[in-house]
């Protein structure tokens, strides 16, 4: 059912809680991995490349080998956009974001990437 499953991360919280799920969903449906991370104007690339080298880490820790992306936009945008790339069957990701709340006033980007989505989104509370 799913072959490719994208999974956006940052810093937060929410997204670290959202890799339990992502590891029983890989696991569950012997998916491809990707774990992206995106660069925002002024971001720092050397921490984004040492969050993804963590997440790698992690996930192989519980057996699944995944393919890391930096792409540099909009997060809800970008994060779309890699899951048309790769043909996602699924998006795997936190409720809530490090670029949200008061910065954001039209909405998380977990609720933008629903509605944009080229494929269906699995948002873990």
């Amino acid at each position: 059912m799913f072959s490719t499953i994208l999974f956006p991360i940052d810093q937060s919280i929410e997204a670290r809680q959202a890799s339990d799920v992502a590891v029983e969903m890989v696991k569950k449906y012997q998916a491809h991995l990707v774990i992206l991370s995106v660069l925002e104007p002024e971001g720092d690339v050397a921490a984004i490349a040492s969050l993804l080298e963590k997440a790698k880490e992690n996930f192989g820790l519980a057996g699944i080998v995944a393919e890391t992306k930096i792409a540099e936009g909009n997060p809800a945008f970008v994060i779309c956009d890699v899951a048309d790339e790769i043909s996602a069957d699924l998006i795997v990701m936190g409720s809530r974001g490090m670029s949200l709340a008061e910065e954001h006033p039209e909405g998380s980007v977990s609720q933008r990437v629903i509605n944009l989505s080229p494929c269906p989104v699995l948002v873990v509370p």
